[in-house]
């Protein structure tokens, strides 16, 4: 028992000392910690370097994009085939997804090691090769999408299109085939077949397969990654970090083409001679160096150069060398991996070095498999720094402080080798302790995902098509434009007239308004605001003369629902009551001031100080209002109420306000144009036009509340099914149409409906309908204005999302903002079209061939939205080009304006006095 014990200490301490021998011999090949997160440093500079539009031709990580814009959501479906030429064998596949979600596939392998022929015999070979496994299967009849995996990097435009090979890799070294177009040149070969009827519709790099076919088991796996003969990562990258390609919108899989990391020398430190040897003898000296430390290609063979120096410097085998270890090529990786099992190999050891006509003492073998462990653990360390940086990075464009992703991996390396994976997994985790990863191992995952690309972009198409078609009526020609324009024009004319006026869509209210400010008015106004949900009071100080300004003092208060909706008695005594509340606030509850009174809803006037409620909007709907008299009513509540008077001289429309708040800037000022909760244009006419008031003198500003417009079906044919939707569940049914389609209040309910629609269509958030998004309302065009800007990266539109209790995906927050972007674009040409009609009247009513005007506008969609005042002043420059617009944004008009048509009406009626 002694005696074994004795044995057992004895190789315990021999194994200790061969294995220090090794390490103080292979020094440079064992690195720390601080080592790897220096190269995981460098890296990361590299990416970022291979990403920009200037910096990437110097880059050596080509950071290639791949064009493939979407991972498998579960939903695809069909027959594919799949070709993938790449390693040491070519494959073909028969790729199945079920309806259900299952997928099978089948596998033909032909072999095909380093061909080195002519590029076209290359394509040729393959096309023969997909024909007799077509024949095999009894496909030669079917017409099916093809998926092709080309495992070498390629400059690609398009999914389906390359521009040229950039370098064979691996061993491969077929004459004639650089720079040229794979694609085309596998489609020439296929079509010599004419009994067959195929088309490359995907090519993809063996890693993006990996990923894609591992994505379809895992919707969190984003990054791919091949350890096998070659090696390579991708991942989805942010579209707006890809200087390479147009447009910012969702992500793309970018082919990291890490092999070539270091050919600049930035890994020159860490390179032993051992590395310089291979590189010198390999087939593409100086290129690809990252690989050549990792990928089992040349791992055997650096093995190989290691034991021969240390045999020649007489550390192993006597210093006798056998012709075989003098042989490049002798070591494969596989006898590698087999020296490194846990149990058998020591005895494998000696019997591969046996095979290599050495004659190995325990000692030898005992450094040998250290020399394999060392040799391949820098190839694992070196592999999960790479792949830190691809993590980290993932996790920063997230903006996350902790990950949860899967990374798809493939090759024989990760496979086979049998302590290579565990090392792999404990290496990453150790340099990103804030990534929870999980490793899938891909099943045929290079050839497989050829064909889910392809599937992937079948759903894309298809459902692009869907997407389409529902948004297909908001995009409006320009011919239907002008024949908008036209129809407003119309019924602009009848609303002027008097035998026609009383069935017009477009009432063109009068609105006493006869004059714009001239710089004379002073004096303090009182002014009141009400609109929408809220109801603002006040103080207006007006200087004229040299110091002429404005000064104003207001205070905001709430209008709760239940009195939005509940009797007209109680809105104007909840409005008296806020006037009290800001009398006394400002100290002035004695003073009988002249009052401008902005009332945001149509009315008919018979005076300036008389305006009878034609009908409620913007989700008033107090009762017994319609058809009083506005003034009369707040007269009645300020009586009622019993604590002051106020002198009422007006009752003015908000956007009249803001033509005058304009106005008082600009005397070239003569339109008004609300673009915000509601959407309504006035204007200043010519007296003799206006058929309904007496007086053929002047000018008078007319209301023309637009936002009816249509209500009489002229436009029913541009009208969606979800403005109808939008419509029929409002308060107020078949009215108010044109501004049910252009503003604020309504823009958001329309992509309420549409999203619900593509949802049902399995379109968006997976197919289910979330509460939140059943409940009207819930979708405020503050989010479109949020959701469509140009700084909000899709990271963000996914938060919004998330806050609406929305759980989006990245192409959902795509397909949102897209829909959001023909809603908004929809309404500001119309809104355009509108206006183009009003100064289009103005100029030939003035008969000039061009005409210089100034519109003033409010509303929160125009001040607010990011497009939407740029394609309004497209569409009117479009639709009336002999008319030069200025558009000037209002500075509250509806009360600052309410208070300067107070001063000009007591203006005039002092002049009219004298």
């Amino acid at each position: 028992m002694f005696a074994v014990h004795l044995l057992a200490f004895h190789f315990t301490k021999l194994k200790e000392d061969q294995i220090k021998k090794v390490d103080r011999y292979l020094y440079h090949m064992r690195l720390s910690d601080d080592v790897l997160l220096d190269v995981m440093a460098r890296f990361q500079a590299e990416m970022v370097k291979g990403l920009g539009k200037d910096t990437n031709p110097t880059a050596t990580v080509k950071m290639l994009p791949t064009f493939v814009r979407s991972l498998p959501d579960g939903s695809e479906k069909g027959d594919f085939l799949a070709v993938d030429l790449g390693g040491s064998q070519f494959r073909a596949h028969q790729v199945k997804v079920s309806d259900d979600g299952k997928q099978s596939s089948q596998l033909e392998s032909r072999a095909c090691r380093f061909f080195c022929g002519r590029g076209g015999g290359l394509f040729d070979y393959v096309a023969d090769c997909l024909l007799d496994f077509m024949e095999t299967k009894n496909l030669k009849h079917k017409k099916l999408p093809l998926g092709f995996t080309f495992s070498f990097p390629c400059k690609q435009t398009k999914l389906e299109e390359v521009r040229f090979l950039l370098a064979w890799t691996k061993h491969f070294k077929v004459r004639g085939a650089q720079d040229t177009d794979v694609v085309s040149s596998l489609r020439k070969a296929l079509q010599k077949h004419k009994d067959i009827d195929l088309d490359v519709l995907a090519l993809v790099n063996d890693t993006v397969g990996t990923m894609m076919t591992c994505g379809y088991d895992d919707q969190r796996c984003e990054v791919g990654l091949i350890i096998g003969t070659g090696t390579n990562a991708c991942y989805m990258e942010e579209m707006r970090h890809i200087d390479l390609v147009e447009g910012d919108e969702g992500r793309m899989c970018i082919n990291t083409e890490w092999g070539a990391f270091g050919d600049d020398g930035a890994l020159d430190d860490l390179r032993t001679e051992f590395d310089r040897e291979l590189d010198l003898g390999s087939l593409n000296p100086g290129k690809q160096l990252f690989e050549k430390m990792i990928s089992s290609l040349y791992l055997g063979e650096l093995v190989r150069l290691i034991l021969l120096k240390m045999t020649k410097e007489g550390l192993l085998f006597n210093g006798k060398a056998s012709t075989a270890l003098l042989t490049k090529g002798k070591i494969e990786m596989k006898h590698v991996s087999a020296m490194e099992k846990y149990k058998e190999g020591l005895s494998n050891t000696k019997e591969i070095l046996t095979e290599l006509n050495l004659f190995p003492s325990e000692e030898d073998c005992i450094a040998v498999q250290h020399v394999c462990t060392i040799v391949s653990f820098r190839s694992a360390n070196l592999c999960a720094a790479a792949l830190a940086a691809i993590l980290t990075r993932l996790r920063e464009n997230k903006k996350l402080l902790r990950m949860r992703t899967t990374v798809g991996i493939d090759g024989g390396l990760y496979k086979t080798h049998p302590q290579y994976a565990k090392r792999l997994h404990k290496v990453v985790r150790r340099l990103v302790p804030n990534c929870d990863v999980r490793f899938l191992l891909s099943v045929s995952g290079s050839g497989k995902g050829a064909a889910m690309v392809t599937a992937v972009a079948y759903r894309l198409a298809a459902q692009r098509k869907q997407i389409d078609a529902a948004l297909a009526p908001f995009l409006l020609s320009l011919e239907t434009l002008r024949e908008v324009k036209n129809k407003m024009r119309t019924e602009l004319e009848y609303g002027l007239k008097r035998e026609t006026q009383a069935s017009a869509t477009v009432k063109m209210l009068p609105t006493y308004v006869c004059g714009t400010p001239d710089g004379t008015e002073k004096g303090k106004f009182l002014a009141l605001d009400l609109g929408g949900t809220n109801f603002r009071v006040l103080l207006v100080k007006i200087r004229s003369g040299r110091r002429r300004s404005v000064q104003m003092y207001n205070k905001i208060f709430a209008i709760p629902l239940e009195i939005m909706q509940g009797t007209g008695e109680e809105l104007f005594d909840h409005i008296v009551q806020c006037i009290a509340d800001f009398l006394e606030y400002m100290g002035i509850k004695g003073a009988r001031l002249p009052l401008g009174f902005t009332f945001s809803f149509p009315c008919r006037q018979a005076s300036i100080d008389k305006g009878t409620l034609v009908g409620w909007t913007k989700g008033f709907k107090a009762t017994d209002c319609e058809g009083e008299d506005v003034v009369d009513m707040l007269r009645e509540a300020i009586r009622r109420r019993n604590e002051f008077d106020l002198d009422i001289v007006a009752v003015v429309n908000d956007t009249v306000g803001t033509m005058m708040t304009c106005g008082y800037e600009d005397p070239n000022c003569e339109i008004g144009l609300i673009a915000g909760t509601g959407s309504n244009v006035c204007y200043m006419e010519d007296m003799k036009n206006i058929e309904i008031v007496e007086g053929n003198e002047g000018k008078m500003c007319i209301n023309t509340e637009w936002g009816g417009f249509g209500d009489n079906g002229c436009i029913d044919n541009i009208r969606t099914k979800y403005d109808k939707e939008v419509d029929e569940g409002s308060l107020n049914p078949g009215k108010q149409r044109y501004e049910k389609m252009t503003s604020g209040m309504y823009l958001g309910e329309i992509v309420r409906q549409i999203l619900i629609d593509l949802t049902k269509q399995g379109l968006l958030f997976r197919g289910q309908i979330s509460e939140s998004l059943r409940k009207r309302g819930i979708f405020e065009t503050k989010f479109l204005s949020q959701i469509e800007s140009d700084r909000l990266a899709l990271l963000q539109v996914r938060r919004i999302l998330q806050q609406l209790g929305l759980d989006s995906t990245c192409e959902d927050s795509i397909i949102v903002k897209e829909v959001c972007g023909a809603v908004s674009r929809r309404a500001a040409q119309l809104c355009g079209a509108g206006l183009a009609a009003i100064v289009e009247k103005k100029r030939e009513d003035r008969g000039v061939d061009h005409l210089q005007i100034t519109v003033g506008v409010d509303g929160t969609l125009y001040k607010l939205h990011p497009h939407f005042s740029r394609v309004l002043r497209e569409t009117v420059k479009e639709l009336a080009p002999q008319c030069d617009v200025t558009f000037m944004l209002s500075e509250d008009g509806s009360g600052k304006g309410a208070a300067l048509i107070t001063a000009v009406a007591k203006r005039l009626h002092n002049v009219g006095q004298k």
